[in-house]
């Protein structure tokens, strides 16, 4: 997956983990102002969701007028600038939602993703390592996951390797941490490691609970090669052909084909 691929999951995680609280709309009052605050919110993201984020603003700042330090408003209204490309806006917001709940690991894996689609690696690594100390995050399998990725663009092998593994002990059935982690383990010459894994992320794709990637069919190569397994690596090479001809891992392929 490219790296806006990575940020649109990001985003979308964070999207459907903001809309899992009470939804209202203008005619119906909340009964508490606690309630009315995480329905404006809330009401704002599904409108973000929809595309509208004139009505999406509309009902956060609403939010903020109830409660001017309650940090998941801020933390809506800055996806809602970053989807409108507002970015010096989006990272304000950002920074107010941090100021009124510096420990919210939604937050700063949402920042941490806001930083990434801006390739600023390093502070988006800082940002997601911080995400990830939540224990009880429910998205932090996905947050070690894109931790990972962050690592390897700033060529922390060691620490990405590690990210991917402490994702797969959450949630042993990631396909994008299983591939990165058994190409990681292929690089560093453990076949059956990366054997190990692979297979795991192949069982996924025959439940069709996955699919394959370009990624994951040159990883599949290059792991029939090394096992001299020619049919395997023929498969997966046409698999390749077909369905990623214009991908870098294709173009691998073809110059090792010789």
């Amino acid at each position: 997956m490219n790296r806006s691929g990575v940020m649109m999951l990001l985003l979308s995680a964070a999207l459907m983990t903001g809309c899992a609280g009470q939804q209202t709309g203008s005619g119906n009052a909340a009964s508490s102002p606690q309630e009315a605050l995480e329905a404006y919110t809330s009401l704002g993201l599904q409108y973000l969701q929809a595309g509208n984020t004139v009505n999406a603003k509309m009902s956060v700042q609403r939010a903020i007028e109830i409660d001017s330090s309650y940090a998941p408003a801020y933390n809506a209204m800055a996806l809602i600038f970053q989807s409108e490309q507002e970015f010096v806006l989006a990272e304000e917001y950002f920074k107010k939602a941090l100021a009124s709940d510096a420990t919210s690991a939604m937050i700063h894996n949402n920042y941490g993703a806001f930083l990434f689609a801006r390739q600023r690696y390093q502070e988006a690594c800082r940002e997601l390592n911080q995400a990830t100390t939540d224990p009880f995050y429910p998205q932090r399998a996905q947050a070690l996951e894109n931790l990972g990725r962050c690592y390897l663009l700033v060529d922390s092998t060691d620490e990405a390797q590690e990210s991917f593994r402490r994702s797969l002990a959450i949630n042993g059935n990631r396909p994008l941490a299983l591939v990165e982690l058994s190409t990681l383990l292929l690089d560093s010459n453990d076949i059956a490691g990366s054997n190990r894994l692979f297979e795991r992320f192949r069982e996924l794709v025959e439940q069709k609970r996955t699919e394959h990637t370009a990624k994951s069919l040159w990883l599949g190569i290059r792991l029939a090669r090394a096992e001299r397994n020619v049919s395997r690596a023929a498969t997966y090479a046409l698999l390749l052909k077909n369905l990623y001809p214009k991908s870098q891992e294709y173009r691998l392929y073809e110059e090792t084909a010789q």
